[in-house]
């Protein structure tokens, strides 16, 4: 059995419907399992994208009689096989955490593998500008002051000022999550973000879950603009207060759902109410799906 997560770890937020969400800080040893999974990865692709275009160059000797006639059709091509290896190597090292962190389950490879995505702080949703600046301060935060420490290696000195000053650099940021309550980095300061834990489950796993059993008497009926105006994201949260059952909870839900599609509320029919709607929009949104149509949330169109 899972051991409970600290108390010190337990958040909550407050949805736009007026719900109180709780959910657990992603641990530090968990966020830097990530980080060195991700990063071992990156390696790894950077490694075998070189030996492929070392595999279609014919080999490091065709490279050197290339190099010794410029002007030859060999040596062209090599010349645009090592512009391949260099946007390849740049879109590597800059553009894995961002495509995805951008995706649907705001998480890279690490993060999935360690259980844990990123999230907006407060009640605002993941935006781009979010993800692109907690990645951009990633550079300053780590891969700069690596630089500064690598050049030093090379020079052979163990006392070079710009490697002491890059190995304190690196210090600074790796210790600051250890003095703050929620173990942010300085990008999740900057980002307004901050690491999770999340359910290891598929949209086709979260959108397949037992329906309630009072639900089957479908009460009441919706028409498919009346549920149109959720997606995945509000199912899910839907299914999490019903899944609770915490009567305030279930009473704030009702009225936002019947004031958004203008309906009467459901006075004493909240919990009915809401498994309706719950089983009727997973049906809409699983019809969608198979119809190759998907609707992340009520924002998209």
């Amino acid at each position: 059995m899972a051991r409970p997560a600290p108390r010190t770890r337990n958040r909550s937020v407050i949805t736009p419907e007026g719900v109180a969400l709780p959910f657990v800080l992603a641990s530090r040893g968990a966020r830097a399992a990530a980080l060195l999974l991700d990063l071992a990865m990156i390696g790894a692709a950077m490694i075998v994208t070189t030996l492929a275009l070392i595999w279609l160059a014919g080999g490091i000797g065709v490279q050197v009689a290339a190099i010794e006639t410029a002007a030859s059709p060999k040596a062209r091509a090599l010349q645009a096989l090592v512009i391949v290896w260099i946007i390849a190597m740049f879109l590597f090292r800059n553009a894995w955490f961002l495509f995805f962190e951008l995706g649907p389950r705001g998480a890279t490879p690490g993060k999935r593998i360690t259980g844990i995505r990123i999230a907006a702080r407060g009640t605002e949703r993941l935006t781009t500008e979010a993800v692109i600046a907690r990645n951009i301060i990633r550079d300053i935060e780590l891969f700069m002051p690596m630089v500064f420490i690598g050049g030093a290696f090379a020079a052979g000195s163990d006392t070079d000022l710009a490697g002491w000053a890059g190995a304190v650099w690196f210090a600074i940021f790796v210790l600051f999550p250890f003095f703050n309550r929620d173990a942010l980095r300085c990008g999740d300061v900057i980002a307004g973000t901050w690491v999770v834990e999340a359910p290891r489950r598929k949209l086709g796993e979260a959108l397949s879950v037992s329906a309630p059993a009072s639900a089957t008497d479908q009460a009441f009926t919706f028409s498919g603009e009346e549920l149109a105006v959720y997606g995945e994201y509000e199912l899910q949260t839907l299914e999490r207060v019903l899944r609770d059952g915490r009567g305030p909870a279930l009473d704030d839900v009702a009225e936002a759902i019947s004031r958004k599609i203008g309906r009467p509320y459901p006075y004493r029919a909240e919990r009915v109410f809401l498994e309706s709607y719950y089983l009727q929009l997973r049906a809409q949104l699983e019809q969608g799906l198979r119809l190759g149509r998907r609707k992340a949330d009520k924002h998209a169109a």
